[in-house]
């Protein structure tokens, strides 16, 4: 086998195959404090413990037509993620929020996500922390694809996952550790269905396997898991906001026997905004069509994007 002097190290590393790198519009990395457009180079340290341990948090960040969505919303959570596993950002957090501007910016698109990483740091393979000195930042721009048309004009499927939810001081955190949300994700495409949903050790509902999920019951009352057991959306909560004092919500323990009565199911996050599941576990839920909570929901969600997004 060849050993490679740095020179020709980094050729061959150019010329590497990179699947999806004519997705990526520009990327952040903090040890360089610079922004680079030439996804061949969105590379990051092998012995940062966000790569081999999972030791790390991170955001999806949405915005369309020159605005940014719920950018606080996220970085606050971010923030809550990150205290929770004892992670700070190498700087201000307002400076954090300069970064994703000036990258949206640099990106050169009306539109696109931002992935944010926030991890423990380069500096080992071990699992003590301590061996990381500083906390890296990686945010990357890359295209956005939003959802078909037809998932919003015919709702979408949705099934009861074979992965069970997070124990709950995970759930709640937005860890980069995503293993069981990506076999949960698996697992519908295995089945040919739209979403996954799974549930906690008590069969009470948790989340999709990247949104929330909630119903509306027989009195037209938006009925959302407790959130014990599942990450706290943007999405979902800014919805929820919105529609206050026009649709009522309650939080409670829902089991499935609760879905199978629904009038509405619905998905709620970044990326599908509000989407109607008209069929769960191969029955209909309600007529088995897109609901009026439903519609009017994803109604004020891009209302508000267009109203409040932060300007590029």
């Amino acid at each position: 086998m060849e050993i490679l002097d740095s020179k020709a190290y980094l050729e061959r590393m150019l010329a590497a195959p990179r699947p999806g790198s004519g997705q990526v519009l520009a990327f952040y990395e903090h040890r360089l404090g610079a922004i680079c457009k030439d996804p061949a180079l969105m590379l990051m340290p092998w012995d940062d413990h966000l790569v081999h341990r999972g030791d790390g948090v991170f955001e999806t960040v949405k915005w369309v037509d020159g605005r940014v969505y719920l950018l606080d919303e996220h970085l606050a959570r971010m923030g809550r993620s990150g205290d929770a596993i004892g992670l700070k950002p190498p700087c201000p957090w307002d400076e954090v929020r300069e970064i994703v501007l000036e990258l949206g910016r640099a990106a050169g698109a009306l539109s696109g996500l931002y992935r944010m990483l926030l991890g423990r740091g380069p500096g080992g393979f071990g699992i003590d922390p301590s061996e990381c000195p500083v906390p890296s930042i990686y945010i990357a721009a890359y295209q956005y694809t939003p959802k078909p048309a037809a998932f919003y004009e015919k709702g979408v499927t949705a099934f009861r996952t074979s992965i069970p939810a997070k124990q709950s001081y995970l759930a709640t955190i937005k860890s980069i550790d995503y293993l069981p949300n990506v076999l949960m994700k698996k697992e519908a495409a295995a089945k040919g269905k739209d979403f996954p949903v799974c549930f906690d050790s008590r069969g009470y509902l948790a989340e999709g396997a990247t949104e929330n999920i909630a119903l509306v019951d027989e009195s037209g009352c938006i009925t959302v898991p407790k959130l014990d057991n599942a990450l706290s959306g943007t999405t979902l909560l800014r919805a929820l906001e919105l529609a206050q004092g026009e649709i009522p919500h309650c939080y409670k323990s829902i089991g499935e026997d609760d879905i199978y009565a629904a009038k509405e199911m619905l998905v709620l996050g970044t990326t599908a905004q509000c989407l109607s599941i008209v069929e769960y576990n191969g029955r209909l839920v309600g007529d088995g069509k897109p609901g009026p909570v439903s519609g009017r929901l994803l109604e004020m969600l891009r209302k508000d994007l267009a109203e409040n997004g932060v300007p590029l």
